[in-house]
This record gives C-alpha cells, sequence and structure tokens, in this order.
C-alpha cells in the first residue's frame, strides 16, 4: 500500500516540492556557510520524493549548534518550504483520495521548519533499539 501512495505522491506532489527543497539546496551551497544547510535541503528532498514508510526522528546526539543552525535554516529557507507543503496539503485534502496524501504533507511541515538534528529513518526502524 505504501509503495501505491508513494507512486501517487510522486506524481501529485513529491516531485514538486523535491524539486523546491533541490533548488533551496543549491542556493545554500552556493556559501561555504549554507554547505551543511544545502546538504539538509537534499536530505529533505529525498524524504519529500518518498515520505510513506519513512520518518523523520530526532538524534540524540544533537545539540546546541543543531538549534542554532535550525534558527538560520529557518530564515533562510525553512518557511517558503513549509508554506510549500501547507498549500499543497490543503489542496490535495480537497478531494477524499488526496487526503492521505495532504496529511503527509503536514506530516513534512515540522521537519521542513527544523531539519537539523533529525534523521530520517523507515518506519520499521523507528521503534528499534538505537
Amino acid at each position: 500500500m505504501k509503495t501505491l501512495l508513494n507512486l501517487i505522491w510522486l506524481v501529485l506532489s513529491g516531485f514538486w516540492m523535491a524539486c523546491a527543497y533541490v533548488v533551496a539546496g543549491l542556493i545554500l551551497c552556493i556559501t561555504v556557510i549554507g554547505i551543511p544547510f544545502g546538504i539538509a535541503a537534499f536530505r529533505i528532498a529525498g524524504f519529500a520524493l518518498w515520505p510513506f514508510g519513512r520518518t523523520a526522528v530526532p538524534r540524540r546526539d544533537a545539540g546546541a549548534p543543531s538549534c542554532v543552525g535550525n534558527v538560520l535554516w529557518l530564515l533562510l529557507a525553512g518557511w517558503w518550504l513549509a508554506l510549500g507543503h501547507v498549500i499543497t496539503g490543503l489542496l490535495l485534502c480537497v478531494t477524499i483520495i488526496g487526503i492521505p496524501l495532504g496529511l503527509a504533507n503536514f506530516k513534512l511541515i515540522p521537519i521542513s521548519l527544523a531539519p537539523l538534528g533529525h534523521e530520517i529513518v523507515s518506519t520499521g526502524e523507528r521503534f528499534g533499539s538505537r
């Protein structure tokens, strides 16, 4: 079922949101200081491309630098990427078939606002022993 949802997601929302993350990553990688943010954008682009069956979990070793980085991320790219998820999520929720896809867009909003200090794992690994 998650493969079918991922394929529908890819056509309706995933490709466009992944492209937005890649563009943000390329813009952020222009400067040396922005490279970690660009790498985070590329990581989230893969998650936005194929979200069903995967989730974002906080890293236990993330500290104060992740918090500071997330504030910078929010100002540089996070707010408009989150806005893209809100808009596409609302548009997908208009139809009955699109509701699970809209909810997946809403699931991506927290990671689009604060990606540093999180890792993306498959849902089977979420409850594993880490």
